[in-house]
């Protein structure tokens, strides 16, 4: 009677099953976890001072700085920093500074942003074509974006100084003005020389990425329009602009949030003066601090962290809408 052997389950060679994944319950399996146990450590070591770093010296201050906006926080009288609740936003709202305040922020950011994305819109569709020293010329528009926004306004402040500046010099020899115009110095037109200052600034940042936004277009695209007879216009409002919608919404809000807190320029300029007509926002915010109202400036920070807090969620908002487009324009393309 013949009898089949069995294997022994002792000395019978492991088989995997078809799919399962190597190593399981193995010692490779076991030095795969721990390798990348391993390399978790050593990327949280090395992730661990910048880390620190930015708790210690930008998180802890925003805590600190948001409780002094409760307080009585008072440099010339620091025996006192009882909890005042919301007197100091109270104080803010009701200066008789406030409403110029705003009135001259919301000129600075919609005053700034129009003529920097128009500007910068035709700078970017005349650098697309092709000609001669294109990268030069390139090269000297995008180079004032590596300046100082403090050192270009004192560049401008020397630019509109009404003795020996350019500005005054050139318009009276053009025939435009019969004498020198106190632009710094005159209420009336102090804010507009920030202004021009700061859309000559701006215009460098709205040619960069509405440059790269034009050089994705597709050639294919103009080449269709030019065969339907579309002219220069309707290919613009109809090619052009929608192609690269998301890119201009997101470039004007990020342009928004950095010119609401951008204090550089005007401190530059004129300090905020006249008779502090050119403060925005963070240049009153600035000078409350060096006359040592801590609590109200940090009442006032507050303020604009939250507006600025605005305009971030709608900034996330257009990115998460921009790569929702992406995925489906390749969806389509391999379909």
């Amino acid at each position: 009677m013949s009898t089949t052997s069995r294997p022994d389950a002792r000395t019978a060679p492991s088989v995997r099953k078809e799919g399962a994944p190597p190593g399981r319950g193995t010692a490779g399996g076991r030095r795969r976890r721990e390798f990348t146990t391993r390399r978790g450590l050593v990327i949280a070591a090395f992730m661990a001072p910048a880390a620190v770093f930015v708790a210690v010296f930008t998180y802890y201050p925003m805590i600190a700085g948001s409780q002094m906006a409760f307080r009585n926080w008072n440099l010339t009288d620091l025996t006192d920093t009882s909890w005042v609740g919301w007197k100091n936003f109270t104080e803010v709202f009701t200066d008789p500074a406030w409403s110029t305040v705003v009135d001259n922020t919301l000129l600075w950011v919609v005053g700034s942003i129009v003529p920097q994305l128009v500007i910068g819109f035709a700078i970017a569709l005349w650098l697309r074509r092709r000609f001669r020293f294109r990268g030069l010329y390139q090269a000297l528009i995008f180079f004032p974006w590596a300046i100082s926004g403090f050192l270009i306004g004192i560049l401008f402040r020397w630019l509109f100084n009404s003795e020996f500046g350019v500005v005054n010099d050139l318009l009276q020899k053009a025939g435009l003005i019969d004498e020198p115009v106190a632009w710094l110095a005159d209420p009336q037109t102090a804010m507009t020389a920030v202004l021009i200052a700061n859309v000559w600034y701006g215009v460098t940042f709205f040619a960069i990425m509405i440059l790269a936004a034009l050089q994705s277009i597709p050639d294919e695209l103009y080449e269709a329009a030019a065969l339907d007879g579309a002219g220069k216009a309707r290919t613009l409002f109809r090619i052009t602009i929608p192609y690269i919608r998301v890119t201009l919404a997101l470039t004007v809000l990020l342009r928004v949030i950095w010119i609401f807190n951008f204090p550089d320029l005007i401190f530059g300029m004129t300090g905020g003066g006249p008779n502090d007509e050119t403060h925005i926002v963070t240049t009153w915010m600035i000078k409350i601090t060096q006359q040592g109202d801590y609590g109200k400036a940090s009442a006032l920070g507050l303020l604009v962290v939250a507006v600025l807090l605005v305009f971030a969620v709608f900034f996330l908002l257009a990115t998460r809408e921009r790569r929702g487009g992406r995925g489906t324009t390749e969806r389509g393309a391999r379909a």
